[in-house]
């Protein structure tokens, strides 16, 4: 009887015993390697490889973007597109009406613009273009999340919405 005791409680003992030791002795994390990802050496790019940020489009400067024209012809075809990138990129912020009010907009400080006002309608294609991906308080950097080959074709959807009055204040 006592050997049957001592073999139910063994078991119980060391398996107390291991954890008090890792409890109390075990491995710490100071102990371990301190990863950190900025500080990690790049391994070297293979020859003839190309850098994906150096094939990317640049943004027109401010200076720029007062007389740069919009390269994508305005066709129905294009406005449809567009309208598919604008509820991809945009119309969780802007809303579908472009007034600022859409789901995600309405909790930002301040509230996204409203594609309507003539502060908008003012702008030039390429003005446009710099405010969308560079505009004040946006969350997701759009200037890297939007594809480049959308750009424009966002500009002219957006830009429908200029064909709307302006809501009375």
């Amino acid at each position: 009887m006592k050997r049957r005791t001592y073999l139910l409680l063994a078991p119980a003992v060391v398996g107390l015993a291991v954890a008090g030791y890792l409890l109390f002795v075990g491995p710490r994390m100071y102990q371990q390697p301190h990863l950190r990802a900025f500080q990690a050496e790049l391994p070297t790019m293979p020859p003839g490889v190309i850098p994906v940020a150096d094939t990317l489009p640049k943004l027109p400067s401010a200076e720029e973007a007062r007389t740069l024209a919009n390269p994508v012809p305005d066709t129905a075809e294009s406005r449809t597109r567009g309208k598919v990138y604008y509820e991809y990129y945009c119309v969780f912020c802007h809303g579908a009406k472009g007034d600022g009010n859409g789901p995600v907009g309405e909790s930002y400080v301040p509230k996204p613009a409203d594609l309507r006002t003539a502060k908008v309608r003012a702008y030039s294609d390429g003005q446009y273009l710099r405010a969308m991906l560079t505009g004040v308080g946006h969350e997701p950097v759009l200037e890297r999340t939007v594809n480049p080959d959308h750009w424009w074709r966002l500009v002219r959807y957006a830009q429908v919405f200029a064909a709307v009055p302006e809501p009375a204040r």
